[in-house]
């Protein structure tokens, strides 16, 4: 037909004010209509992007195999061994200051699913996972020696 949309709608032509028209024209300068440089442009960004994917992975996968080569061994827990247990709850606010690790508790069996069973002092038996075990050393809490002095004698 030739015509636009607003000439059909209202039967005049259509007039922009001055700005509007300075404004179109300025986004039209701005715009890229040379398509082979628009392509190019297109490529180095989805280059760009491809190249910051591949660094993420590789950084993703060098942090991986830094954390698993510092985690520590499986612990092996066999019978006899002392160990103390983590206190995951506690039942009422127990203070900043106080341990969470309870026990000496002796293993008395290890279970191939992960539990250990542990024998108290006062002959009671439970069973625990052995993620919240670690090792006692008796070593640590040895009382018998007295020649430890933090102070000279003579003063």
């Amino acid at each position: 037909m030739g015509t636009t949309p607003f000439t059909l709608l209202y039967g005049k032509a259509c007039h922009l004010p001055v700005k509007v028209e300075h404004k179109v024209y300025w986004a039209l300068k701005e715009c890229n209509t040379d398509l082979v440089e628009a392509g190019e442009n297109w490529f180095f960004q989805l280059h760009e992007r491809l190249q910051a994917y591949k660094n993420s992975r590789s950084y993703k996968e060098k942090t991986k195999k830094w954390h698993h080569d510092r985690l520590k061994e499986k612990k092996e827990f066999e019978p006899g061994d002392k160990v103390l247990v983590f206190q995951s709850r506690f039942k009422f606010s127990p203070g900043k200051l106080k341990s969470q690790w309870t026990g000496p508790y002796e293993v008395k069996h290890t279970f191939r699913s992960g539990y250990v069973e542990l024998h108290d002092k006062n002959g009671g038996t439970f069973n625990v996972n052995h993620h919240r075990l670690k090792f006692y050393y008796e070593w640590f809490n040895n009382t018998e020696r007295d020649d430890i002095t933090f102070y000279p004698k003579g003063k």
